[in-house]
């Protein structure tokens, strides 16, 4: 195989998003659960360290290779919240079910997931009472199987 030439950027196709007001995450076990996004982190996709490759066959470089399976990241809100939640949570913490996150231009990706955990921070005069939340995506669905995320993208995308 020849050394690696230069490629160059062609423009990108698709809009990109202008704003992130309004992005919002709905759990379909509680799609009304008494938390009020303030900031959503969509999830991301991480291929994994490096496979070094390197052998006693090499002259001057480490060798690498990527990894075959994607992993979806962990999704962190921070969002204000009503009391009352906590027992919304008891009762869908732990338990996988379809997540969504919807973003400022009306596209959603929706994926298998979980609430992993609930942190309020501390509680001061003058401030709003938050909570950091943070999502699991599972990528499995009820039976096992595997499936990755569905994104539907808005008209214009």
């Amino acid at each position: 195989m020849a050394a690696p030439t230069a490629t160059e950027r062609s423009t990108p196709g698709g809009l990109k998003l202008k704003d992130g007001f309004s992005s919002k995450l709905t759990l379909a076990a509680d799609s009304d659960i008494e938390f009020f996004e303030k900031t959503v982190q969509p999830p991301g996709m991480d291929a994994g360290e490096a496979i070094e490759t390197t052998t006693m066959h090499n002259t001057t470089y480490r060798t690498f290779t990527a990894r075959k399976l994607i992993t979806l990241t962990q999704i962190t809100i921070n969002a204000a919240y009503d009391p009352a939640v906590y027992t919304s949570i008891v009762a869908i913490i732990g338990d996988e079910t379809t997540i969504t996150v919807e973003f400022a231009d009306g596209t959603t990706i929706a994926f298998y997931g979980f609430l992993k955990s609930f942190t309020p921070e501390a509680m001061e005069e003058g401030t709003m009472p938050m909570a950091a939340i943070v999502i699991v995506p599972t990528n499995v669905d009820s039976t096992g199987a595997e499936q990755g995320p569905t994104v539907t993208s808005v008209t214009g995308t």
